[in-house]
């Protein structure tokens, strides 16, 4: 049997610079992808929670219909495609399903199952899925699915999930260093 990789989608697959031009524009900033030093957009944006909430409920499945893909992520997804069982668990909400499977066809990249939890909390999914690692751009998602599920997460640095790891969370700078990661972990 195929091992399982679980795989977030935004800021994973997706470019993680993919909101910021809109949310420049939208709220009169200049920000660059290294002054996001937080998950939470609101107070670098200066504005409240349920504003933030409300724009990205009007807005997101706009940018996520353009967002470009990460650097590297299709060859290496592409080259586990008959080695692995890829699996993408995204906090998206449930009425995003056909415009992801649209994005992901467009741009082909490979899927055998994409589950769309409406939630940030994945450790659910992992499980259910029997997942042998996990790739993931959030810091605490990453450290709760490494702690609980005790399966290897690479988590792709970012400004905004800086902070110490537990042993089996690996930081890497890009899909090849991913690549090369998961191959010396899940060897059989």
């Amino acid at each position: 049997m195929k091992k399982r990789l679980g795989i977030d989608i935004d800021g994973t697959v997706t470019c993680p610079s993919t909101f910021i031009p809109y949310l420049n524009e939208a709220f009169g900033k200049e920000l660059a992808l290294s002054d996001i030093t937080q998950y939470n957009l609101a107070p670098l944006y200066g504005v409240t929670e349920e504003e933030m909430d409300r724009w990205l409920e009007e807005n997101e499945a706009d940018i996520y219909e353009r967002a470009p893909l990460a650097r590297y992520a299709l060859e290496v997804i592409d080259s586990w495609k008959d080695r692995y069982e890829l699996y993408y668990i995204s906090a998206r909400g449930r009425h995003l399903y056909d415009l992801t499977e649209h994005w992901f066809r467009r741009h082909g990249v490979h899927y055998h199952h994409i589950d769309l939890i409406g939630s940030h909390d994945k450790i659910a999914a992992v499980r259910q899925y029997k997942l042998s690692a996990f790739f993931e751009d959030k810091y605490d998602n990453a450290c709760e699915i490494a702690e609980a599920c005790g399966i290897p997460v690479i988590l792709f640095d970012t400004p905004y999930n800086r902070g110490p790891l537990p042993e089996n969370v690996i930081r890497v700078n890009n899909w090849l260093e991913a690549k090369r990661e998961i191959e010396q972990r899940l060897r059989p």
